[in-house]
């Protein structure tokens, strides 16, 4: 935390007017009836307005100025009630200065106090955490007061609240996707399985870098799952491709021709991945690297994804066909690992 500002609460003079109910009643008189008295004597009443051509012009009645600029003389504010009783304000409430705040600030109906706090160093979620333990354990609150925190903190738990649904509804969806693909319940696990370890490379960069976990270090992460989500699926159907052109052509379905077929496909995609790598990490370094306005969220969300074009396409071309085989070489008799490439 590098500085806090709190409002000032106090500093405001305030004349309060009180209506003495009892007194008000015994001359007939009501709560609005006094405060309607108060509003047009002082703060003027609108009774009709001036048409000149085009222009309107409001006309404003109330109580000559030199009647009304002192605590005395507005307690001497004579009145007429319907009745025909001429009375003083002060006969009927109670008038006095009070002190208050310079503005008056209301949230959600509540009047309302600000304390700002600049987070820099930390990140957000556990300052905030630290703070809250800390007004927890020494504040005391009176009845009728409450503590909130806002700002972009707030903003993080409605986002973080958000990503607990849409998160895992999208992986489902995925993975329904991924299944109506393959036909195959373990090529789509071996898709999902491997987002997560693509991701490496994207932590790494951003710890190197310093940023703390954010909403727009999440988006990079989600938008990188999905590109290494890709690289599985091409992958895979690159060697389903193989495989199945070699048992066409005639060939025995035996380890050998899907060591082919590994051979086969992940040399086809060695190029296109390469290519694939290069254009992401050229579109995407001007925006790591850049300064200005909009860059420290851009930054966040452009690092993830630069981090994660090392080690997601190092991934997909060698740890993917190597699960691929260990899923699909079970219907084959196990080879003598000396056999292995």
């Amino acid at each position: 935390m590098s500085s806090a500002l709190a409002e000032r609460l106090t500093g405001g003079r305030y004349i309060d007017v009180d209506v003495d109910r009892q007194a008000a009643a015994r001359f007939g008189l009501s709560v609005a009836d006094v405060q309607a008295i108060v509003s047009t004597s002082i703060g003027g009443d609108n009774v009709g307005e001036v048409i000149q051509g085009r222009e309107r012009f409001p006309i404003n009645v109330r109580y000559p100025r030199e009647i009304r600029d002192s605590l005395q003389r507005l307690r001497e504010l004579p009145f007429v009630t319907e009745r025909g009783a001429q009375l003083l304000l002060q006969d009927v409430a109670r008038i006095a200065i009070q002190e208050g705040p310079p503005m008056l600030r209301s949230e959600n109906a509540r009047l309302s106090g600000w304390v700002y706090v600049d987070v820099r160093g930390r990140d957000l979620r556990s300052v905030v955490n630290d703070m809250q333990a800390a007004v927890a354990r020494e504040v005391k609150l009176p009845a009728g007061y409450a503590v909130s925190w806002s700002g972009q903190f707030e903003y993080l738990e409605r986002a973080t609240q958000r990503l607990k649904l849409v998160v895992p509804a999208t992986l489902a969806v995925i993975f329904v996707l991924l299944y109506l693909l393959f036909r195959s319940f373990r090529d789509a696990a071996l898709v999902m399985a491997a987002v997560p370890f693509s991701l490496v490379g994207g932590f790494w960069l951003v710890w190197a870098l310093g940023h703390n976990f954010s909403v727009a270090t999440a988006v990079g992460f989600i938008a990188l799952a999905g590109v290494a989500a890709e690289f599985g699926v091409v992958m895979q159907v690159y060697l389903n491709n193989a495989y199945s052109r070699r048992l066409k052509a005639g060939e025995p379905d035996t380890d050998d021709t899907l060591l082919a077929a590994i051979r086969e496909g992940a040399v086809l995609r060695v190029r296109p991945k390469a290519m694939t790598v290069a254009v992401v990490m050229g579109g995407l370094l001007p925006i790591l690297l850049g300064s200005g306005t909009g860059s420290e969220v851009m930054t966040r969300i452009a690092a993830p994804m630069v981090g994660g074009m090392v080690t997601a396409p190092l991934l997909s071309m060698l740890v993917i066909p190597a699960a691929w085989y260990l899923l699909h070489r079970r219907r084959h008799p196990a080879l003598n690992p000396k056999e292995i490439p």
